[in-house]
C-alpha cells in the first residue's frame, strides 16, 4: 500500500476539506507514499517477547482522593454573592 494513486490523494483531500492544485496532488502523492513506505518498515521489526507498552511513567494513580473539607463557612454565606443560584448550586447559562 506504499504507492498512493491520484484518487487516493483526492479522497484524503476531500476528507480534510482541502482544495489541491495538480502540482500539490503530485507532490502529496509522492510524499504520502514515502511516509507509508517508511511506516510499512515498522512491520518488519521483530517484537516477539515484548509486551505492549500502555503506560511509561510508572504512575498508578495521579488523582487525589475526593475528600469533603469543611472550611467553617456555611453554604448560604458562600452563595450570597452569586448572580443566580438554584438550591445550593450556582446556576449558569448552558455551555455548548
Amino acid at each position: 500500500m506504499a504507492d498512493l494513486t491520484k484518487s487516493d490523494v483526492l479522497k484524503l483531500a476531500q476528507l480534510s476539506k482541502l482544495m489541491l492544485t495538480e502540482d500539490e496532488i503530485k507532490s502529496f502523492q509522492k510524499e504520502l507514499s514515502d511516509i507509508l513506505g517508511y511506516v510499512e518498515k515498522l512491520n518488519e521489526v521483530d517484537v516477539t517477547g515484548l509486551e505492549p507498552t500502555t503506560q511509561v511513567t510508572g504512575l498508578t494513580d495521579v488523582m487525589r482522593p475526593d475528600v469533603v473539607r469543611d472550611y467553617g463557612t456555611p453554604t448560604d454565606k458562600l452563595l450570597q454573592n452569586v448572580p443566580d443560584r438554584q438550591g445550593n448550586n450556582i446556576k449558569v447559562r448552558r455551555v455548548l
